[in-house]
């Protein structure tokens, strides 16, 4: 599995739009309010940024940023 084929399923648990790369980089929309750059070089088996996904996930948990809310 690659990452655009896991892209629906952080689009599920984060709620956000994101895009991320190889080096590290993760780059996270909030419609209409901004987006969160972040970047973490450790990156998981399929090269997704594991920190980077974590920091994203939790920020929009905690500020109630998804768009499925």
């Amino acid at each position: 599995m690659d990452y655009y084929q896991a892209s629906p399923q952080y689009a599920v648990t984060i709620g956000l739009p994101m895009k991320s790369g190889i080096s590290g980089a993760l780059l996270a929309t909030v419609p209409n309010k901004g987006a969160i750059a972040c970047y973490s070089p450790a990156l998981d088996s399929i090269g997704n940024p594991v920190a980077g996904l974590a920091f994203i996930k939790t920020l929009s948990q905690n500020l109630q940023l998804s768009i499925f809310s």
